[in-house]
């Protein structure tokens, strides 16, 4: 788009294009000026997805182009770097939850310039004054139908019952996610989790170790052993068991007693194109925007009227389709953040025990 195409679609002409931010939120002659920003993403899927659903939508509604690059698995780093020396190599970045606290900590982020009050259909958990969460991933339980013998489980009780469902099983290793599967195997409801009893996680850990062929590291191991029919059950996370429901292979997966995270766009304090990158952000909090990613992404859309926008199919593997966030709890981060280092350290010891 040339810049007087820019001009001839007017601002009232790219508000309606993209739901793009009120006057208030950002300066016009400022984004107009810029045209170009660097946007940082998980690599590999994250970027055939978002592509379509908000960098080339966004390219098109304001001629500010967008890049995308990938960005390290902890962009902490990164972020201190970039802000400490004002040589910014990207202008946001998709952060989890437990990166954007470490960053507000430090206070390294820029605001966005929006609140929940100007897009009311997101989730609440999904809105920060520095920080918009855009898709939510969730842990859940995976099982290869054909490998069970007799019922399927339902719950983490089942899956620590060898007797009733027998089967090959793997855990993660690492505690985060195992300890609260341990202790809602265990009894305790989503509701009660935290802060976590360790000592009873571990308790229930100690009956469930005997029957545990692998411990996986990596969320593509968890899809080959389900391919393979290596195991019965698994937890994993939704979108490392899609590609095996995608395939027609004989798998299912169970949202009851879920985990589930959320992770969105955040900005280095400071950086040149701000206004442009907060504008972008906006974009993406739009429900048909983030519709459009779900085809290639088994995320589930922070903006709950992007249901209204996928096909009622593909809406039932996403984790914020309705029936599967009501059954399912998101992960408290600041617990994790306080205990992480000990209590990965005990689990550590203990698997190798």
């Amino acid at each position: 788009m040339t810049q007087s195409d820019r001009k001839g679609l007017g601002r009232r002409g790219v508000l309606a294009l993209g739901a793009l931010a009120t006057p208030a939120l950002v300066s016009w002659d400022a984004i107009g000026q810029t045209r170009q920003i660097t946007v940082a993403d998980p690599g590999g899927p994250f970027g055939e997805a978002f592509g379509p659903a908000f960098y080339r939508p966004f390219e098109q509604a304001t001629g500010i182009r967008v890049v995308n690059v990938a960005r390290a698995a902890e962009p902490t780093a990164q972020f201190r770097a970039m802000v400490e020396t004002r040589a910014y190599t990207w202008d946001c970045c998709i952060l989890t939850l437990s990166a954007r606290d470490i960053l507000l900590q430090q206070n390294l982020l820029d605001p966005i310039g929006f609140t929940h009050a100007d897009v009311p259909d997101l989730m609440p958990e999904a809105m920060h004054s520095h920080w918009m969460g855009t898709d939510v991933y969730a842990t859940i339980l995976a099982v290869r139908t054909d490998r069970l013998q007799g019922a399927e489980p339902k719950s983490w009780t089942d899956f620590w019952d060898a007797q009733r469902f027998p089967g090959r099983r793997a855990l993660r290793r690492n505690p985060i996610d195992t300890l609260e599967q341990a202790l809602m195997a265990d009894g305790v409801s989503q509701a009660d989790l935290y802060p976590l009893d360790v000592d009873r996680a571990f308790r229930a850990l100690d009956r469930i170790k005997p029957q545990i062929t692998a411990w996986w590291t990596g969320g593509a191991q968890t899809t080959q052993m389900l391919q393979a029919g290596e195991v019965a059950m698994i937890p994993t996370w939704n979108g490392r068991a899609q590609p095996v429901l995608d395939a027609k292979l004989p798998a299912k997966i169970i949202w009851n007693q879920g985990l589930y995270s959320i992770e969105g766009w955040g900005l280095p304090r400071g950086g040149p194109r701000a206004d442009a990158a907060r504008q972008f952000v906006r974009f993406c909090a739009d429900a048909e925007r983030q519709a459009a990613y779900t085809p290639a992404l088994a995320y589930g859309p922070t903006n709950l009227k992007a249901y209204n926008h996928i096909p009622a199919e593909r809406a039932a593997v996403l984790p914020t389709a309705p029936q599967n966030l009501a059954v399912m709890k998101l992960a408290d981060e600041d617990w994790w953040s306080s205990n992480r280092a000990a209590v990965t350290e005990r689990f550590n010891a203990w698997v190798l025990r």
